[in-house]
């Protein structure tokens, strides 16, 4: 009988390939995580902007949002017992704090993404990390970043990742990908997905350690699952069918962005933060296209690279306000297959249609003896 595989990181075994993009601000909490979880998936928690509550004027930030992130690490532990992560944009003023509240906290694993995690953080010692059971998987766009990682990762925390999690350039929200790589063939996920496992095999024979590979990027339904599988990954990323769920943390008018998307609606941005972005192109986005600054005050600087200054806009209050539903005031980062959601359903039914659609594609397979090969 076919079904779909395990997960194994580590000591951690997930009964579903499938881990729940982190999505920030606030589109992925503890209620989204939590009921990936409980359904053999790994749920995630985006860490970026949890100090933002909505209504409520914030003065001390980077207390607001750890205090959050304990509260939302908490909350989910308690909907679920299945496994927890969290991602943490390394490009976060905040990241070394993030990091050090997770570790405490006892996250099952961190996604470290949006910049090269090599760096020790601050007030961490290498031996705590060393020593920690929390799960660490950079999030990497080359076989190239992740060498740089894994050689910074042995030097200074005495550690090689858990497992990576590959991401492509159809992925929605900030890319690790320039503007003129997007669309260049030779940056498909297929294509770097084989050169990261290339490498990862290398990793492994030197380490004497399993380092499962994850893709993620424009993966939509089972077909897609099945086909990345016997590309050779371990297990895949799916961010953007999840934001069609009812557990999704996101205002239903977020949700309905998706659903009423068309193909030509979903472009690429440049963010104030000096990345490319894929994005649904709305009024708000159409206006700073055309030179209309949104004015705004930052009340802190939350990233590193963002020039306040002169940005057209502040991207995380944007995106606030999108999560909180209102759009004339913010955006939706979303995937480039977002305009293929039809409907809003439980996470269960996702979940149980994704199974579906997997054992059917490795069913006609097997059936027509065909030998996928990428």
């Amino acid at each position: 009988m076919i079904k779909m595989p395990e997960l194994k990181i580590g000591d951690l075994v997930a009964k579903i390939p499938i881990i729940q993009g982190g999505m920030g601000v606030g589109v992925s909490k503890s209620g989204l995580a939590a009921a990936v979880a409980n359904e053999g998936g790994i749920g995630v928690i985006s860490s970026v902007g949890l100090g933002m509550i909505k209504g409520q004027k914030i003065i001390q930030h980077r207390e607001a949002n750890l205090n959050a992130l304990k509260e939302e690490i908490r909350k989910a532990k308690i909907k679920s017992a299945g496994i927890i992560g969290v991602n943490i944009m390394v490009a976060l003023s905040d990241y070394d704090e993030l990091v050090k509240t997770s570790l405490e906290e006892g996250i099952d694993i961190m996604f470290l993404g949006a910049g090269l995690p090599i760096q020790r953080p601050k007030n961490i010692s290498k031996e705590f990390i060393e020593k920690a059971k929390t799960k660490l998987v950079p999030i990497v766009s080359s076989a190239r970043s992740l060498k740089l990682i894994v050689k910074k990762w042995v030097k200074n925390f005495n550690r090689i990742p858990d497992a990576v999690v590959v991401e492509g350039p159809l992925a929605g929200g900030h890319l690790g990908f320039k503007l003129e790589q997007i669309s260049d063939p030779k940056y498909k996920l297929e294509v770097i997905l084989a050169e990261v496992i290339a490498v990862i095999k290398s990793f492994e024979k030197e380490f004497s350690k399993k380092i499962p590979v994850i893709a993620g990027g424009g993966i939509f339904n089972g077909a897609d699952i099945a086909k990345f599988l016997r590309l050779g990954a371990d297990g895949v990323q799916m961010g953007t069918r999840f934001v069609a769920t009812d557990e999704c943390d996101a205002d239903i008018e977020f949700k309905n962005q998706y659903l009423n998307a068309k193909k030509e609606d979903i472009g690429i941005i440049k963010s104030p933060v000096g990345l490319p972005g894929r994005a649904i192109i709305n009024n708000y986005l159409s206006d700073v296209a055309n030179g209309i600054r949104q004015p705004f005050n930052c009340p802190w600087k939350c990233l590193k690279t963002c020039d306040f200054k002169t940005a057209p806009y502040c991207i995380a209050k944007a995106l606030t306000k999108a999560k909180d539903g209102f759009l004339g005031e913010g955006f939706c980062f979303a995937g480039a297959n977002a305009y293929r959601v039809e409907e809003i359903v439980s996470v269960k039914k996702l979940m149980h249609t994704l199974r579906e659609e997997y054992i059917k594609f490795e069913t006609g397979l097997l059936n027509k003896n065909i030998k996928f090969s990428g």
